[in-house]
């Protein structure tokens, strides 16, 4: 295997600033911060959104239930002779 040719993979803090929650996960990411968690130092990086924020994994996403684009040209125009 061949040597200085793979990233450098070690355990972020990543803090979701939407809901104020952070995550200890396994990451390659490059960053200059760090946070003490735990009585030990690791790299931080702030993120705007994560599945515990996101309106698809939290069941919030909404739906639009009035007819597409397509159907409402077809409807306007349909057999117009």
């Amino acid at each position: 295997m061949r040597s200085k040719i793979h990233p450098n993979y070690r355990t972020v803090v990543f803090h979701d600033t939407r809901i104020d929650r952070y995550f200890m996960i396994g990451s390659t990411v490059k960053t200059d911060q760090t946070v003490e968690r735990d009585g030990k130092e690791y790299p931080y990086m702030a993120i705007d959104v994560s599945s515990a924020s996101h309106p698809f994994y939290t069941g919030e996403q909404r739906t639009h239930d009035g007819e597409g684009r397509i159907a409402q040209f077809k409807r306007r125009y349909r057999s117009r002779k």
